[in-house]
């Protein structure tokens, strides 16, 4: 049963700490894969709602381990449950997206995998309260909202929180090396260039719209020497989504943060069913759910693009060697920056030219090394390792990000990349 009972700003600010910070040794892993859901043989013709809506139904029969949900634009989302071991998620996951894929076809739809909808302008299919009201909220910034919202997907990679106390497996040390590392994942798989078939002038366009978004749940909270301060703080103080009624209508007042609601009681009475759905609707690049979750990383090219961010993010975070190594790397893309990501100067460069920014390029290539060697000793699968080999002979060692192969593909001849985008696989090449 929901929870009834109201809360005051104390027992909220100790509730936003405790659930997003949970310490202990690094042993889980777990990936969110969002995709975009295209016609099979026609990227750029649109997929009639009643035509999705039939396939996500059956989906729904399909026995996964992982959790399917959908998004407000038709992007089906697939959560892995926490894995032991790197290879353990990859082998759970690659199991369930076989059997989604496999149904979908049945329909003549297939996965598509860019962090934004190159040829669809949003659209929003799913008529629920929860959308409604973001999508109200969200108008009020501009068109941006519904871009997330309807057209983005990315690879989220979650791990552990760390342990209290000094050292690389710290939560402290953890925190602060995925924001540090949030440039090199945005620019190596930046995976977003166009929008309604032309190129944005951003490697990242879903980056881009990240940016531009409200920046009171979309930046990254000021880096302090406790995070779980910090975070409870950014917490209240960003402006509440939607408040959930009976009935239809969950809009929000304007201007009402959490903190404002704990201390008014208006439009009604806050709970702690209220602040844990809260916490749902902030989005920053790096976002503590007991674990940390990499939100910034754009869905990958093929059936397995997906494996390598996963693969780089967690070698880099849960090896104590490559973690060390990682730091030195990105530490000499300069101090730490202002203002918050993803809007400092650094996030910006890391999303529009992608590895073609040589200082980001170094790192990266400093990152991926340390990454491949730890592989082993995360006794990750020889597929694992030689996926992340793959990307690193044949985009990462050349400069390029995803988003360059389908540059190529839609300069070398106009409409080519549309009709050609499913064809492109892990190695860029059609």
């Amino acid at each position: 049963m929901p929870s009834t009972r109201p809360i005051s700003e104390p027992e909220a600010e100790a509730l936003a700490r405790g659930i997003c910070f949970k310490n202990g040794p690094p042993r889980r892993i777990g990936v969110e894969l969002e995709w975009l859901v295209h016609d099979a043989f026609d990227s750029t013709r649109p997929v009639a709602p009643s035509r999705l809506a039939a396939a996500v139904a059956e989906l729904r029969s399909v026995p996964l381990r992982s959790s399917l949900t959908q998004e407000p634009g038709g992007q089906i989302e697939l959560s892995s449950p926490p894995a032991a071991s790197l290879t353990e998620c990859v082998e759970t996951m690659t199991c369930d997206l076989a059997a989604v894929r496999e149904r979908l076809g049945h329909h003549g739809l297939r996965l598509a995998g860019y962090g934004l909808d190159p040829w669809h302008p949003p659209r929003r299919i799913l008529e629920l309260p929860r959308y409604a009201a973001m999508e109200e909220f969200f108008d009020r910034g501009g068109p941006f909202g519904r871009s997330m919202m309807c057209s983005s997907a990315s690879v989220q990679v979650c791990l552990d929180a760390g342990v209290e106390g000094p050292g690389p497996g710290g939560y402290l040390a953890r925190w602060r090396l995925a924001h540090m590392l949030g440039p090199v994942l945005v620019a190596a798989f930046a995976n977003s260039p166009l929008s309604q078939g032309r190129p944005t002038g951003l490697r990242s366009s879903r980056q881009g719209v990240w940016t531009a978004m409200d920046p009171g749940r979309t930046l990254a909270p000021h880096q302090t020497t406790d995070p779980r301060d910090a975070w409870a703080r950014y917490a209240l103080d960003a402006d509440v989504l939607l408040v959930r009624r009976d009935g239809d209508c969950w809009h929000a007042p304007r201007g009402l943060t959490f903190r404002r609601w704990l201390r008014t009681g208006l439009p009604r009475p806050a709970t702690a069913d209220d602040l844990a759905y809260h916490l749902t609707t902030l989005f920053p690049p790096v976002r503590p759910r007991g674990h940390i979750e990499f939100r910034m990383i754009d869905a990958q090219p093929g059936d397995d693009g997906w494996i390598v961010p996963l693969a780089v993010t967690a070698a880099l975070l849960d090896d104590p060697v490559a973690a060390t190594a990682a730091h030195r790397a990105v530490l000499a893309l300069g101090g730490p920056p202002a203002p918050p990501a993803p809007r400092n100067p650094l996030w910006r460069r890391a999303a529009r030219h992608g590895l073609a920014d040589p200082a980001i390029h170094q790192a990266a290539l400093a990152c991926f090394a340390a990454a491949q060697q730890a592989l082993p000793r995360l006794d990750a699968s020889p597929a694992i390792r030689t996926a992340v080999d793959e990307f690193y002979a044949l985009r990462l060692a050349r400069g390029r990000c995803p988003a360059d192969d389908l540059l190529d593909a839609v300069t070398a001849e106009p409409g080519a990349g549309a009709r050609n985008a499913h064809l492109i696989g892990k190695d860029g090449r059609s």
